[in-house]
């Protein structure tokens, strides 16, 4: 398991976390609303990606967070499979080595 606050202005604005679910390795965050439309989710998962080095990484997000999935979008990850989570249809979505590079200064605490 690795897992990261993420900062911005030097105050908690979410947290991202990789952990083993079945067998594969995964990738989750979350982003306090007020910081929504930023850009920090996006800063935050390519920076991560740098220091996580297990590939493939996936990730599984709403269909319906288009905002999510644009995040991992930018950050290399593609859809590979669709899936029923517990309370919503799910995409999984996972990004392959040399995948998903580093784009600009970390917000990661």
């Amino acid at each position: 398991v690795a897992k990261k606050t993420i900062l911005f202005d030097g105050r908690v604005a979410g947290n991202i976390v990789s952990f083993q679910q079945l067998g594969r390795p995964l990738v989750g965050y979350w982003i306090g609303k007020e910081y929504w439309g930023r850009g920090i989710a996006t800063r935050a998962l390519s920076e991560f990606l740098n220091h996580v080095t297990a590939r493939p990484l996936h990730a599984r997000v709403a269909k319906h967070n288009r905002a999510s999935i644009r995040v991992l979008e930018k950050c290399g990850f593609r859809i590979c499979g669709e899936d029923r989570g517990p309370l919503v249809e799910e995409f999984i979505l996972k990004v392959d080595a040399g995948d998903g590079e580093g784009a600009g200064p970390s917000p990661l605490g």
